[in-house]
């Protein structure tokens, strides 16, 4: 028999659990799948949130041909293969064809090019499958073409209805059998998806099929038994996908706003999910200098230091440095001026006439180079008072430029010209 996650996908839109904002009545998909409309579409979203399912659904609703393709195996030949088809109004009375390909972000530059003149003319309509950012990973021609669908992570009121219709449902879930499963199953089941329906659904199976029968002839799913059917809660965070970048934006963004609790929990997500230790520990010295910068210069000796410990370390001890160095970094007052101040002096080398080196702070080492007025009037600064002495630094074209703008809990002032 097949796995039950396979057999509980949907075969109509009102058996299509989730995605309300795309496939809710009267959305936009939802009209073209029930018109028979659909134009090249982009279905990108995390696993196990129904991108396969509603393709599947539209195979089993449209009067053109539907083929499938996973990208880790098909090639061209496949794809020529699909259009020769689709041009056969013997074996293709509409003239066109529903290819429907999983994983599209695996093919490569050579492949999705031979997809395009296909879809240009309008005799294969593409429905594309990815996990990953199509805006960086599928052809820019293909994208302009398509339709792109961001599909969102159930949520656990989805995952629940999907539970509830697949207790009862007698022909493809579990209503065949003598079942009693606890509301406080569903609950858990539903916290520990994560969006994921067929960790969920598999989970139940297997609960299922290694419960013993009661004497009264029932199975009894409790919550011991669910959780160790479960083991473990899946992971949030996949650092082979989109997620590794959406979550270390997050745990950047939760630092440079000072919000320590949400600095834990990403970081907590990473280290969950596998991410390397010294990749985390990179970011933090980055926003240690970009973020924290001048309002606290011991933020960036505390997070390099620890990216030193973490490299010599090793998990699991290495995540209560990084949990340490991030706090410090997220506890500090934040000043971005060295990283304003750089960008604007690069922006302004690359961009307009700077002028020259004054003459009296040139480099008059070179024989002869004071006869032509190099080091002339330089003010040595130890000479006065406090080690300092008002002179011009800057070219002449860019004398009053201010490059520095301290924020007032800086540690360092700006002398005052008198």
């Amino acid at each position: 028999m097949e796995p039950l996650a396979y057999r509980m996908r949907p075969e109509t839109l009102e058996e299509f659990f989730g995605q309300e904002h795309i496939v809710g009545k009267d959305k936009l998909l939802y009209r073209l799948i029930k018109a028979d409309r659909l134009t090249s579409a982009i279905f990108w979203g995390p696993p196990g949130c129904g991108k396969t399912s509603l393709a599947r659904v539209i195979a089993k609703t449209t009067k053109h041909n539907f083929v499938e393709l996973n990208a880790t195996q098909a090639g061209v030949s496949d794809i020529k293969r699909v259009a020769e088809e689709a041009s056969n109004i013997f074996v293709n009375p509409s003239g066109k064809v529903i290819l429907f390909i999983d994983e599209i972000h695996r093919f490569n530059k050579l492949q999705q090019d031979a997809l395009l003149p296909y879809v240009e003319k309008g005799k294969v309509i593409l429905i594309g499958a990815t996990t990953e950012n199509p805006y960086f990973e599928v052809n820019k021609a293909l994208i302009s073409r398509s339709t792109v669908f961001k599909f969102k992570e159930l949520d656990e009121e989805d995952i629940e209805k999907v539970i509830r219709f697949c207790i009862q449902d007698k022909k493809k879930g579990l209503g065949s059998y003598n079942l009693k499963v606890d509301e406080e199953v569903i609950e858990i089941l539903s916290k520990l998806s994560n969006g994921d329906v067929r960790t969920v659904l598999n989970g139940l199976e297997l609960a299922v099929i290694t419960t013993d029968i009661s004497k009264e002839g029932r199975i009894h799913i409790t919550k011991q038994i669910i959780l160790e059917s479960i083991q473990q809660k899946k992971s949030i965070y996949d650092k082979s996908t989109d997620s590794h970048y959406d979550t270390i934006s997050a745990f950047i963004k939760s630092m440079r706003g000072s919000d320590p609790n949400a600095t834990l929990h990403y970081l907590a997500r990473m280290l969950d999910g596998g991410e390397d230790p010294l990749f985390i520990a990179r970011r933090i010295v980055i926003c240690a200098s970009e973020d924290v910068g001048l309002a606290c210069n011991e933020a960036l000796l505390v997070a390099v230091s620890a990216m030193q410990a973490v490299n010599q370390i090793g998990m699991p001890e290495a995540r209560i440095i990084l949990a340490h160095s991030a706090l410090v970094v997220a506890n500090s007052p934040k000043s971005n001026s060295a990283y304003i101040g750089i960008d604007s002096a690069l922006a302004d080398v690359k961009n307009i006439d700077v002028g020259v080196v004054p003459m009296h702070i040139r480099n008059a080492v070179v024989s002869n180079m004071k006869e032509f007025g190099y080091h002339g009037g330089y003010k040595y600064p130890h000479d006065f008072e406090d080690g300092y002495v008002s002179q011009q630094y800057l070219p002449d074209k860019l004398v009053d430029k201010k490059y520095y703008i301290p924020k007032k809990w800086e540690q360092y002032y700006e002398r005052k010209e008198e």
